[in-house]
């Protein structure tokens, strides 16, 4: 059972493993040894206690990883055994999990300040001054 949180752990049999020849390390071993792993977990009905709305924002953060009906689907092969495969998309899964369980902060809109405006005007004045100066004739007084 992975353990994602303090609180969170999914459940074993709601993780569907397969396994394939890996395209990564290996040399010789490569043809011969399904080392790729393939977890494929059905998030819309899990038993975990993952809150509806994380689970929201992690279809919308992860997107490529669900499938049309609501499975996250996470392969690995940077390794050159099996087991060690696993243990790799069972830790992305957690991060997954994690990473949908932060919830954003809301922007909150500020104003501008009446010394920053005069400020700002300021400088306008300053430029256009400077411009009219380069300007050929002189000024216009």
């Amino acid at each position: 059972m992975p353990q994602i949180t303090d609180t969170i752990a999914v459940p074993d049999d709601e993780l569907e493993w397969s396994f394939a020849r890996s395209g990564g390390p290996g040399g010789q071993n490569v043809n011969k040894v399904a080392s790729k792993a393939v977890l494929r977990w059905k998030a819309e009905t899990t038993a975990a206690p993952i809150p509806p709305a994380a689970l929201a924002r992690m279809k919308t953060i992860f997107r490529s990883r669900f499938t049309t009906e609501g499975d996250v689907v996470i392969s690995s092969q940077e390794y050159r055994d099996q087991e060690r495969n696993k243990e790799a998309c069972v830790e992305k899964l957690a991060e997954m999990v994690r990473a949908a369980l932060v919830e954003p902060t809301v922007r909150k809109k500020t104003k501008v300040t009446k010394g920053a405006k005069k400020r700002r005007l300021a400088d306008k004045r300053r430029e256009s001054a400077k411009k009219q100066s380069r300007r050929v004739g002189g000024s216009d007084d």
